[in-house]
């Protein structure tokens, strides 16, 4: 069962409240605030290369009151262990069993800071729970609930002491984007209202966290034409074939498309997708998924370019609305 056109009004009513109340602490990102909601309610997960001081966590706070749920933030560091992650389970010698207690990966917005300060033993730690949102310790798996949102940071300057992210590690995130600092006026705006240090613990919730995984249902309900999923196919295939690429982007970067498109097409209020949604999200969506050619990258080739030519030079079909 599609969409319906009705359905996809309440959508984007619905998101656009969203957004305007985290627009209200994070001021001045409305694009960026966009994307992420659209990451949530395609149930993945965000990347931000920022920064410190930029309002990452002045986002993940934000996004959790709006919907009513719960916000952990983890410092990564180089002695953070798995369990630190995903929790422990302890021998309680009173009724002689073992109890799980959770860890601050069970949280509705969990904030991943420096994600690339922890060893790769730790990173790994969020494997499963970002690909299945569940944590398996000591054979027992324990669900993660929804929503549930990694926003992991890293810090693009101050590279120090930081672990790379392995590409399986980058592929399981959805998009990656960046905050960045804002411009003259908002930043104006946000000096006058200093006082306030904590201005996510204002913020009225828009709508419960139950309410939010319906959205997310709603939303992958939306129409895609075969047109549009063949676009998609063919675009990744010219990524991989691209000369300046060593790895292009895989199966899970596509479906990763396919998911956060038919939200972008809802929260547009559409019913079905277009390939400018296509388009529009090929940036965020399969930047960090590109591993360039080493002499390529010598010469002055990004990954931007390289979608940029991609999308330029594969012909989008001229999709047709579902009836």
């Amino acid at each position: 069962m599609t969409m319906t056109p009705e359905q996809a009004a309440w959508f984007q009513g619905t998101f656009s409240r969203l957004a305007d109340n985290v627009d209200r602490a994070v001021q001045g990102k409305r694009d960026v605030v966009s994307l992420v909601l659209a990451s949530m309610l395609a149930e993945g997960h965000v990347l931000l290369e920022d920064a410190p001081g930029t309002g990452k966590t002045s986002l993940a706070k934000a996004l959790a009151a709006t919907v009513q749920g719960t916000s952990t933030r983890i410092q990564f560091t180089p002695d953070l262990l798995p369990s630190d992650v995903t929790g422990v389970t302890i021998y309680d010698q009173n009724s002689h069993t073992f109890e799980f207690h959770r860890g601050p990966v069970f949280a509705s917005i969990v904030l991943a800071d420096e994600i690339n300060r922890a060893s790769p033993k730790t990173q790994s730690a969020l494997l499963e729970v970002m690909e299945e949102s569940r944590v398996t310790v000591d054979g027992v798996p324990h669900e993660a609930g929804r929503p549930f949102l990694v926003i992991a940071t890293q810090n693009p300057i101050e590279q120090a002491g930081t672990y790379k992210l392995p590409e399986a590690q980058l592929d399981r995130f959805l998009i990656k984007t960046s905050i960045g600092y804002p411009d003259l006026e908002v930043t104006a705006s946000i000096l006058a209202g200093a006082a306030d240090r904590n201005p996510s613990a204002k913020l009225a919730p828009v709508i419960t966290t139950s309410a939010v995984a319906d959205m997310a249902d709603l939303a992958a309900a939306v129409h895609v034409e075969p047109a549009v999923l063949r676009y998609i196919a063919e675009l990744v295939e010219a990524t991989r074939d691209d000369t300046a690429i060593r790895l292009g982007v895989s199966v899970r970067g596509a479906l990763a498309m396919v998911r956060i498109a038919k939200v972008w097409a809802a929260a547009h209020g559409r019913h079905y997708v277009l390939p400018d949604d296509v388009k529009a999200l090929a940036r965020p969506v399969w930047l960090h998924r590109l591993l360039l050619d080493p002499e390529a990258e010598f010469a002055g080739t990004t990954a931007e370019t390289v979608i940029a030519r991609v999308v330029e030079k594969v012909a989008a079909p001229q999709a047709r609305a579902a009836a």
